[in-house]
């Protein structure tokens, strides 16, 4: 078959500096043996020989380290460490009680203790600031709320109450930490640390809070631009932090709302005002806290990172 010349492209000279059509000079090729001071396999040295393998040379076994069995507990006798005493009765940290007791502040059964690593037996009456302490271990657990439950410690009505999901969690005395309506689902703390209780449930902290939300009709972008920028209901304005269709639902019904509000009844109340009727209402966040591996009316303890978490809002 003869080639088409025509469908060659067509010569274009190169441009020299100088701006004639002529094609420039090429630089001449040189090898790497003509540059100077240019190293060559000859001038590097030659590598030794490998050492070869002696079969005669006997064979060490790997040396096993032996495991060393942990230390055995010692059995519980009834006694605890002063400055955890008093760190468990919520006054301050154990660094802080030793302070405390190094400064002569604190007395046991009348007596001054001034003893580092004094032991406090049960009956023992400790003193600080004169008031008698009582030493309980702070517990933090997370209960994912069915419906049908009331959030309240006791219920004249015998109706059921939160406490009954969480009974036989502890031997300490726990309390919910808010509160959530009986038809609605989801994350509820109980402890019995009262000053982290309060700080979390006061306004002026801002404990984020999301909520999964089904109503009776899909919601419009309007109205959910009506939610961040805020409306007014009988006790004053209040606008959330975000709100989102969820995704994988396919179901505009379904909305996810994060706001740091506490006020009572917030979220019923604000879809209520834009005409909405709910239908199922779930807190599926708190405080950082998730329902992560907690299925409904089960319940959890915190870990000490998660405490350690709250403690720092």
């Amino acid at each position: 078959m003869e080639k088409n010349d025509n469908n060659k492209r067509p010569h274009r000279p190169r441009i020299n500096k100088s701006g004639d059509a002529k094609p420039a000079a090429k630089r001449p090729y040189r090898k790497d043996g003509d540059r100077p001071n240019a190293s060559t396999r000859a001038d590097k040295p030659a590598r030794p020989p490998k050492r070869a393998k002696d079969p005669n040379r006997p064979k060490h076994p790997p040396v096993r380290k032996e495991k060393v069995p942990p230390p055995t507990p010692k059995p519980y006798d009834g006694t605890i460490r002063l400055n955890k005493y008093i760190a468990n009765a919520g006054i301050c940290s154990r660094r802080e009680a030793d302070k405390l007791i190094a400064a002569g502040s604190v007395s046991v059964n009348g007596k001054v203790i001034t003893e580092m690593g004094f032991q406090v037996h049960e009956g023992d009456v400790v003193n600080y600031g004169g008031e008698t302490l009582r030493s309980e271990r702070k517990r933090y657990f997370l209960l994912n709320k069915p419906k049908g439950f009331i959030t309240t410690v006791d219920d004249p009505q015998e109706r059921q109450t939160v406490m009954m999901l969480i009974d036989g969690a502890c031997p300490e005395r726990i309390y919910p930490v808010g509160r959530l309506d009986r038809n609605t689902t989801g994350l509820l703390l109980f402890t019995n640390d009262g000053d982290l209780a309060r700080r979390l449930t006061h306004p002026s902290t801002g404990v984020y809070k999301i909520y999964q939300v089904e109503v009776d009709k899909a919601v419009t972008r309007e109205d959910m631009k009506r939610m961040l920028e805020g409306i007014e209901l009988e006790d004053g304005p209040i606008h959330v932090d975000d709100v989102q269709y969820v995704q994988g639902a396919n179901d505009k019904r379904i909305v996810g709302v994060e706001l740091h509000s506490g006020k009572n009844r917030i979220v019923r109340r604000i879809f209520e005002h834009l005409g909405y009727k709910i239908h199922k209402l779930d807190r599926v966040v708190f405080a950082g806290l998730t329902k992560k591996d907690l299925p409904r009316g089960r319940y959890r303890e915190l870990t000490e990172k998660e405490v350690g978490y709250l403690k720092m809002i």
